[in-house]
């Protein structure tokens, strides 16, 4: 039976649907949005690592309940019992801390800034947690507060008991902050400078905060001293407190706040963000922007918990990068650069890690949001000329984190892909900059470049770490660079010498072993070697891990292996090695090691991301009927749409993004070509509504979760037999429709002209 899907009634949880059952349509996306997934994490062990975002999609500002202490990356935890404050929040991930930040928080009949002694008890039974609207009882001071957000200001409703004793908290942090109250405009303003780095020294966050409501009394606090009737304090650690007289039961106080990186004035500006809109209203205008920017993908015939993963991750998608621009009093678009500290104008954009991103998150923009694209690839050109090198690592500026130069990637990935930066030229020289020399620090650049640019990859024994996996892909890199070379029909000189890179690869095949291995300065492999060996040569994974990371080249790995059927057994020996592991170069088993062990699927390692494109490596070696039932085990068994619902850092949104394009039918196991690998739909349809007003259709007949397998293809009514579709051809509008059967069909995909892309069939 087909059940027509009711938004409110499932919102209520009042009916339960059967993971059988399927939903025949959705209105309204975001009452399957789930802000929670991923909360439920800790230090040793994520599922997710996320905090419950509320936020405009790529929304300078968020905000989160904050049950952690000041200071602490895991800032929301599920299994917490009490909430500290409601925090502006401009972290991209618990690893990498925070920056821009304070929090606010109501009380009653408690007058302190202590931060346990403010906290109070609540519970999830009494809190909603939305993209556009978070609310929660504080069950302590029997409060509730609602927050609405725009893209950098933020809309709260305190509805209080009746009481002469209301407070408002604003906590400005530790580090350096300053706070003034102006009790005749209803105001408080200050800045914060609290940071986990990648800041210049002049950096500051302005806030400003408006209330509905006269003051009944105003405290402010300095370095843990609070002092009644004081208005400005300035210290390392301020806030302010401000006291109303509620005058009934359930009554209510409205607040605005907003804050600018550029200065106060333009604080004032954001606010404005809110003007004309009651709380509400505001309310209403944020569901209407997600449900416009979630209905972009259409889908139909899935279970409700399927439905409600899909747009949970299609909504941290749409989170990062963050812009880090702002519109000035003309309108113009301008920005604090967190390279120089200057203020200029044009986009700019942050708080993503590319390591991560390049993989997926990156192609879905380009492919559903061109248009947010192209001001990317123009913040990452005022990155360049601000300060002289793409970062690879963002929050806000340059961070010392992960290996790799993959800015290589996200930008040749958008120019192949049609997105048109007015920048190129610029980008160009910029990745050619960071393709031949180390940077200021390790992530930037090419750490090891002269090794790299003369042997071929960065040797073991030269005390640089993870060699082999920088090795890889800075191989992977230069291809990318080729790829855009071409485009743009440069020196023939550079086409050969980045193509000539792209094989550097060969020169880490172990033929012994048939795996990726560290190689010494003199051309030995290192040794001893074990291939269950997690760092040292590799980044949070091993040998099993790393020896794909050929994106560019598969049929020429698979040829190293010694054939298809040979590659075809290797990366059978994935799933069926145990999760056996050797943590001496960490001393402990890292969180990533964990969440292989106990993932009961052998050496896979779904939650971190050197191995997440592996499953769909089946199609190069013409058995993708392999692709076709371990996509769909990896979305069954390591997703939920729980707090606990992923199965490892969800990474400002590259593992939800792979399960976007998964549960779609495709993914881009080779960023910066035109090719998009098939796996198999989840859906018995999608529809993606695409910017240039085309659709793509993906009908999957006979779809089911025992029908996991692709027995035939039809593209536009015609009979499809390759592993793989073209982005060229997607964009002009395309209907794609599969017939799903139980059993595999192990004829299909597999001639030689069906296989995806790889560097040594261009050559050829």
């Amino acid at each position: 039976m087909k059940l027509k899907f009711l938004t409110t009634v499932l919102l209520a949880g009042s009916i339960l649907i059967g993971k059988s059952q399927r939903i025949e349509k959705v209105d309204k996306p975001i009452d399957l949005v789930s802000t929670l997934v991923g909360t439920q994490s800790t230090y040793f062990l994520s599922t997710g690592n996320t905090y419950p975002a509320i936020a405009m999609p790529w929304g300078m500002n968020f905000w989160s309940p904050q049950t952690g202490k000041m200071g602490d990356g895991w800032m929301y935890m599920y299994t917490a019992e009490k909430i500290r404050g409601f925090k502006q929040t401009h972290q991209p991930s618990p690893w990498m801390n925070d920056y821009g930040q304070f929090s606010i928080m109501p009380m009653v009949g408690v007058k302190t800034f202590d931060q346990d002694k403010r906290a109070s008890y609540f519970s999830h039974k009494a809190e909603v947690a939305k993209p556009h609207y978070y609310s929660v009882y504080l069950a302590d001071y029997d409060v509730t507060t609602e927050i609405t957000p725009t893209e950098r200001a933020a809309y709260f409703r305190f509805t209080f008991p009746k009481t002469d004793e209301a407070y408002v908290l604003l906590d400005a942090f530790d580090k350096g902050s300053y706070v003034e109250v102006i009790p005749g405009e209803q105001k408080i303003i200050g800045y914060t400078t609290k940071n986990s780095g990648g800041v210049p020294d002049n950096f500051k966050n302005y806030f400003v905060m408006t209330f509905d409501a006269p003051f009944a009394n105003v405290a402010t606090f300095a370095d843990s001293v609070l002092t009644d009737g004081r208005y400005l304090v300035k210290a390392d650690h301020v806030g302010a407190l401000v006291g109303f007289k509620v005058a009934k039961a359930k009554g209510q106080v409205l607040a605005k706040v907003a804050s600018s990186f550029i200065s106060p004035m333009q604080a004032e500006l954001n606010l404005k963000e809110l003007d004309g809109a009651t709380f509400d209203q505001r309310v209403a205008k944020g569901e209407e922007t997600w449900n416009t920017e979630l209905k972009k993908i259409e889908i139909e015939g899935g279970s409700i918990d399927d439905m409600r993963i899909f747009y949970s991750c299609l909504y941290r998608s749409l989170l990062f990068p963050r812009m880090f621009y702002e519109i000035d009093a003309t309108g113009q678009v301008v920005h604090y650069s967190p390279y120089n500290g200057k203020v200029l104008p044009g986009y700019m954009f942050t708080d993503t890690g590319f390591w991560d991103t390049f993989r997926s998150l990156f192609p879905f923009l380009n492919l559903m949001y061109p248009e947010v694209s192209v001001k990317m690839q123009e913040g990452l050109a005022n990155a360049y000329r601000e300060g002289g090198w793409l970062p690879e690592w963002a929050s806000p500026g340059y961070r010392s984190v992960m290996v790799g130069n993959n800015s290589a990637s996200v930008v040749a990935d958008a120019w192949v892909k049609g997105i048109r930066s007015k920048d190129i030229e610029t980008l160009y020289e910029a990745l050619l900059h960071g393709a031949n020399n180390a940077g200021p620090l390790t992530a930037v650049g090419r750490a090891g470049a002269s090794y790299y640019t003369t042997l071929g990859y960065v040797p073991y024994d030269v005390d640089i770490n993870e060699n082999a996996a920088r090795s890889l892909e800075y191989a992977y890199d230069d291809f990318t660079i080729y790829q855009l070379a071409k485009s743009l029909k440069k020196s023939k000189a550079d086409i050969d010498l980045y193509k000539k890179r792209a094989f550097n690869y060969q020169k880490l095949f172990d033929p012994a072993t048939g795996l990726m291995r560290g190689k010494n300065k003199d051309g030995s492999f290192q040794s001893p070697f074990n291939p269950f060996k997690w760092g040292d040569a590799f980044t949070e994974g091993n040998s099993w891990h790393y020896t794909w990371s050929v994106f560019q080249d598969v049929e020429g790995l698979a040829k190293l292996m010694g054939g298809h059927k040979a590659m075809e057994t290797k990366l059978d020996s994935v799933f069926t090695l145990p999760p056996i592991f050797d943590d001496s170069y960490y001393g402990f088993p890292i969180h990533e090691i964990r969440e292989m062990q106990i993932a009961d699927m052998g050496q896979y390692a779904h939650g971190n991301q050197p191995i997440q494109h592996m499953i769909y490596l089946y199609n190069h070696v013409g058995a993708p009927w392999k692709a076709q039932h371990w996509v769909r085990e990896t979305m069954k068994r390591m997703y939920t749409p729980n707090p606990d619902g992923y199965c490892g850092d969800e990474d400002n949104g590259q593992t939800s993004a792979w399960y976007v394009f998964s549960a779609l039918g495709f993914y881009p196991v080779t960023p910066a070509t035109d090719e998009y690998v098939l796996g198999a739909p989840l859906f018995k349809k999608a529809v993606l509504n695409l910017s240039n007003g085309k659709k793509v259709v993906i009908q999957a007949d006979n779809n089911s979760d025992a029908n996991k397998y692709v027995n035939s293809l039809q593209w536009n009514g015609k009979a499809y037999t390759k592993n793989f579709v073209k982005h060229s051809d997607l964009i002009q509008g395309a209907t794609l429709r599969f017939d799903m059967q139980a059993k595999p069909n192990t004829s299909r995909g597999t001639a030689v002209g069906d296989l995806p892309f790889s560097l040594s069939k261009d050559d050829k």
